[in-house]
């Protein structure tokens, strides 16, 4: 799997930066975080609790078999950028998913901040436009004065649990693949290490989206043995990693489990 490289190779920690300490305990390179090296790694793990005690109990339940744990809003917004210090000076990695979808200086500043936490990936929405990705882009490349590991940002392009009547309502009257690899192209070119998309587009942006070094994360997977829950296009984990994605986000099949470890074993065997 091709490994994704930051043109800027070092970073400077101010002193007097909040949270310096941590930072400082960081590894001292300046390198996007890579595309999967191993299966365990490809798993990504929703922490969709409501608080701190219930997100850090599955961390420590699921330490070390799945690759990192993804925090969205409702976690976040709970308990805030000190959950994702905690969770990754524990060693773990985090998927910080707000989907910032803003003014291009306001996202910029969020994505940076977002960087300075240390997570390993974060997202943005493209609709937003190209402006804005651009501006995130480069806020985690020549803007950024930290020594720390660059984070991947991606674009959001249709969520999950929309469809086509979904889109419509949003005066969005295009096909919904064709939109999603129209946004995954605008991504690429504003300068994003990749996309968010379901897996029934994993394929065609695969054939359509050619550059070597683009991430596909894919949000509504749900093993045939689970519930799909709310999510409209959804697709099994070794579907999902056969039609072209890196990264597989994977919640209630696990979190919901009576043993999320053993759940979560019993999918990395089937994407193995």
């Amino acid at each position: 799997m091709p490994r994704l490289e930051s043109s800027t190779s070092r970073r400077y920690i101010p002193v007097s930066e909040p949270h310096g300490e941590f930072l400082k305990s960081m590894p001292l390179a300046m390198t996007t975080n890579p595309t999967p090296a191993s299966v365990k790694d490809r798993l990504i793990v929703a922490l969709d609790e409501p608080d701190r005690d219930s997100a850090l109990r599955l961390v420590e339940r699921l330490s070390g078999t799945v690759g990192m744990f993804k925090i969205g809003s409702q976690l976040f917004t709970a308990e805030g950028p000190e959950l994702v210090r905690q969770i990754i000076s524990s060693g773990e990695r985090v998927f910080l998913d707000l989907k910032f979808h803003d003014i291009p200086n306001t996202v910029a500043g969020a994505v940076e901040s977002a960087a300075k936490l240390g997570v390993s990936i974060l997202n943005v929405h493209t609709l937003g436009g190209s402006e804005m990705m651009r501006a995130a882009a480069h806020a985690v490349g020549d803007r950024g004065l930290l020594w720390i590991t660059r984070p991947a940002v991606l674009g959001v392009t249709v969520l999950t649990s929309m469809d086509k009547a979904d889109l419509a309502d949003v005066g969005i009257t295009s096909d919904l693949s064709a939109e999603v690899v129209r946004l995954a192209a605008l991504a690429r070119d504003s300068g994003l290490d990749g996309i968010v998309a379901s897996p029934h587009e994993i394929r065609l942006i695969r054939e359509c989206i050619t550059a070597e070094r683009f991430i596909i994360l894919t949000p509504g997977i749900r093993p045939a043995w689970s519930d799909k829950a709310d999510q409209k296009r959804i697709a099994t984990p070794a579907a999902a990693i056969r039609d072209g994605a890196d990264y597989l986000v994977i919640g209630r099949a696990i979190t919901d489990s009576p043993d999320p470890r053993a759940a979560a074993e019993r999918i990395l065997e089937e994407i193995g």
